[in-house]
């Protein structure tokens, strides 16, 4: 008997271990997936005056960060997002930080300026947006191509070298498509 338990304590084992890799593939397949599929359509408040819609910018390469003043993160995240736009602005390149379950509109740019944002901010306030996008936590930042078509997904923060790394081959594409420099 000694030995059947062993033999079923092992196959259960290998049944796990078999369905913890194929959970994992299917969410790699999932986000491989994601990576190619339009991005949700979107108009919003902005900072800025009137609202910015998705729409307006194709033809450039944009950087979508969702993000709340209270997400410790976030704020972590800020810095680099507005040393890659300083950098980066104009031409083949966009950045929108959306606000999300962060007050009145006055409320977060009052962050927004401490923080040293210097993007357009964008006010989610019904979190239509985030659901479209399918938000489960801040921050989350989506590069979206010039066909308006996501390509990247940052999970949780992400510094200067890396969205400058991942948006080199995007901003190259641009270049070559319009002949602008980004």
């Amino acid at each position: 008997m000694n030995r059947w338990l062993k033999l079923a304590v092992l196959s259960l084992a290998a049944v796990c271990a078999y369905e913890l890799f194929a959970w994992r593939a299917r969410a790699v397949r999932s986000q491989a997936a994601a990576a190619v599929e339009a991005a949700p359509a979107f108009t919003l408040p902005a900072s800025t005056g009137g609202d910015l819609s998705l729409a307006s910018l194709r033809g450039k390469v944009v950087a979508v960060n969702f993000w709340a003043t209270w997400c410790g993160p976030c704020r972590e995240e800020i810095p680099d997002l507005a040393k890659v736009y300083a950098a980066r602005k104009g031409g083949c390149f966009e950045l929108l930080g959306i606000a999300e379950e962060s007050g009145a509109h006055g409320e977060v740019m009052d962050t927004a300026r401490k923080l040293g944002i210097t993007y357009p901010v964008l006010f989610d306030d019904e979190a239509k947006v985030g659901d479209a996008f399918r938000i489960p936590a801040y921050p989350r930042t989506f590069l979206i191509d010039v066909e308006g078509r996501v390509r990247k997904l940052f999970e949780g923060t992400v510094d200067a070298a890396a969205l400058d790394a991942a948006l080199a081959p995007l901003l190259s594409e641009c270049q070559k498509l319009s002949g602008r420099r980004g």
